[in-house]
C-alpha cells in the first residue's frame, strides 16, 4: 500500500480538471488513507481532496550540447548499369563488336550503325552525308590573261622561236622572254656576242646621278634609261667614250646598232639564264680570268662606285667606277622589226 502525505491541499484548479492545463484531482480516504483518483471534479463523502496544479509555462531552451563525432560512412550503393558505346573504325561492324544498344561509325564512309541489336547483329547502316546542296551561283569571270606574240626571227636562219638560250636577231643570245608580257616596250632582252665585249671603266669621271643610284635603277628594264642618263652627261663634258655605258651606245654589233647596258637586274638575269652559254668566263689582256661585268646600276652608298654582276657566282659588288670589267652590252626588241 501506497502511504501519501498531503499538507494544506485546498487549492482549486482555474481550469478543467483532469487536464494537462487544469490539473488533476486526488481523493484520499480520510481513515484508510487510500488515494483514489476519481477521473471526475468531485471526491466520495468524507475524502480528503487533493489538486495536482496544472503544467507549467515551458521554460527557456538550455544551451546547444557540443557536436557529436561523424559517423561511420555508409555502405556504397549498387553500381548503375552500364551506359551504351560510340566506336568507330574504317570498315563496317562485325557481329563480335560492341554490345546490343551500341553505336558503330565507318569513318571511311561515314556510315552509321546501331543502335546494335540484342541478337548480336548490326542494322543496315545510315549514310551521315547529306545529298548535295544546289550549285552556287556563278562567280564573276576572272580577268582576261594577255600573252605575247611570240616571234620565229631567231637562230642562224632567222626562222627559230625566239627562246631563251637561242641566238638572237643581234647576233647574241636571248637571255629573257617576257611571255607573260609584264614589261612595257619589249618583250625579248638579247645579250651581244662575245665578239663585241670589251673591258672598260664604268667612268673615268665619276659621274653621279640619282637617278642611277634608286631602287627603280636596278629594275629589270632600267638599262636603257640608265644608258641615257649616263649620255645626258656627256653633253655636260664629264666622261670619254671610254666608259661602258658610252660604249654600249655607240656599238654597232650583229647589224644591230641599239645596245645600252644592262641594270644590275637584267645582268643578273642574264647570268641565271645563260649560265654554261654565251662564253661569259673571259680572260683579260693579261690572261687573267675576270667572269666580272658592268652593270648601269650605280651604288647608292658612294658615288665613286657601281655595281658589278659576277658570273662565275650569284653575287653582285659595288667597285671604284675607274676600275675596269668586262663591258656585255644588251638589246631589247618587241616585235619583228627591232
Amino acid at each position: 500500500m501506497v502511504v501519501l502525505l498531503f499538507i494544506g491541499v485546498t487549492a482549486q484548479a482555474s481550469g478543467i480538471l483532469n487536464s494537462p492545463s487544469g490539473g488533476y484531482l486526488v481523493c484520499v480516504d480520510s481513515k484508510t488513507k487510500v488515494v483514489t483518483h476519481p477521473g471526475t471534479t468531485k471526491c466520495p463523502k468524507g475524502d480528503k481532496k487533493l489538486l495536482l496544479g496544472a503544467q507549467g509555462a515551458t521554460g527557456e531552451a538550455g544551451a546547444n550540447g557540443l557536436t557529436g563525432a561523424t559517423g561511420l560512412p555508409g555502405k556504397n550503393g549498387t553500381d548503375g548499369k552500364d551506359g551504351k558505346t560510340l566506336w568507330n573504325g574504317v570498315k563496317d561492324p562485325e557481329s563480335t563488336w560492341g554490345a546490343p544498344g551500341d553505336m558503330f561509325i565507318n569513318s571511311a564512309t561515314k556510315t552509321l550503325f546501331g543502335p546494335k541489336n540484342l541478337d548480336g547483329t548490326w542494322p543496315v547502316g545510315v549514310s551521315m552525308i547529306g545529298p548535295a546542296g544546289a550549285p552556287g551561283a556563278s562567280g564573276t569571270p576572272g580577268v582576261s590573261g594577255t600573252k605575247i606574240s611570240e616571234l620565229s626571227i631567231c637562230g642562224g636562219s632567222r626562222t627559230s622561236l625566239c627562246l631563251v638560250g637561242s641566238q638572237g636577231p643581234g647576233g647574241g643570245l636571248i637571255f629573257f622572254v617576257d611571255y607573260n608580257d609584264q614589261y612595257a616596250g619589249f618583250n625579248y632582252l638579247e645579250a651581244a656576242p662575245k665578239s663585241c665585249a670589251a673591258i672598260l671603266p664604268w667612268s673615268l669621271f665619276n659621274v653621279s646621278d640619282s637617278a642611277l643610284t634608286n631602287w627603280g635603277a636596278r629594275a629589270v628594264g632600267a638599262g636603257i634609261t640608265n644608258t641615257g642618263v649616263f649620255i645626258s652627261h656627256r653633253t655636260l663634258g664629264d666622261d670619254s667614250s671610254t666608259a661602258a655605258a658610252i660604249y654600249a651606245d655607240e656599238l654597232t654589233c650583229g647589224g644591230k646598232s641599239d645596245w645600252f647596258l644592262g641594270s644590275v637586274g637584267e645582268m643578273k638575269l642574264m647570268y641565271d639564264n645563260l649560265q654554261g652559254l654565251g662564253d661569259f668566263d673571259l680572260l683579260d689582256s693579261a690572261d687573267n680570268w675576270t667572269p666580272q661585268y658592268w652593270t648601269s646600276s650605280a651604288s647608292p652608298l658612294s658615288s665613286s662606285t657601281a655595281f658589278i654582276q659576277y658570273f662565275h657566282t650569284a653575287g653582285q659588288e659595288a667597285p671604284n667606277k675607274s676600275d675596269s670589267y668586262w663591258v656585255r652590252p644588251v638589246r631589247r626588241f618587241q616585235t619583228s622589226l627591232n
